[in-house]
Formats: structure tokens, C-alpha cells, sequence
């Protein structure tokens, strides 16, 4: 089963990476400091339609990794894979290498 975003929406699969206190102590998903989230995109909508009927063209792509706002969006589980559906809007930065 694949998803397929709608609009100016995006799949995001959230990269879940263990932080680790300097004397070695894992800190659990449940210690949230920050208000945002890494994650790559699996999957793009066509764009925002805009009023004149044309798309708006979507700014990042498959595979992109991304920084998306935390508490945006919703989240979703595909075959046991949890995903996060976001609007373009709520993607802060494309990381590049």
C-alpha cells in the first residue's frame, strides 16, 4: 500500500534519533526540548491549486531530507511505518549535504 498526498501536501517518515546525555543515560521520545522534527520525504503532491486553476509548483521532493514543524500536521501508520503528513508550509528547511 503507498500514500498519496493531496495538494501541497507531503509524506514525511520522522528519522527517530536516540539522544544520549554526556554520562551515557538515553533520554526517551517523551523529552521533547525542541518544537521541530527531521524526517525524509517518501512522498509529494501535485501542489497547492491556486485560484486561476494551474498548481503551484511544490519546492522539495522525494527523498529530500527536511526539518518539519513538531506539533504540525498528522500523524499516520502504513503497514506498521508511522508517517507524518504535512503541508509544504509546515516544512522549515531542506538539509543538504
Amino acid at each position: 500500500m503507498t500514500i498519496k498526498p493531496l495538494g501541497d501536501h507531503v509524506v514525511v517518515k520522522l528519522v527517530k534519533e536516540e539522544e544520549v546525555t554526556a554520562s551515557g543515560i538515553v533520554l526517551p521520545d517523551t523529552v521533547d526540548k525542541e518544537k521541530k522534527a527531521e524526517g525524509e520525504i517518501v512522498a509529494v503532491g501535485q501542489g497547492k491549486l491556486l485560484d486561476n486553476g494551474n498548481r503551484a509548483a511544490m519546492e522539495v521532493s522525494v527523498g529530500d531530507r527536511v526539518l518539519i514543524k513538531k506539533w504540525g500536521g498528522d500523524e499516520v501508520e502504513v503497514e506498521k511505518v508511522e508517517y507524518k503528513i504535512v503541508s509544504q508550509e509546515d516544512i522549515l528547511a531542506v538539509l543538504e549535504k
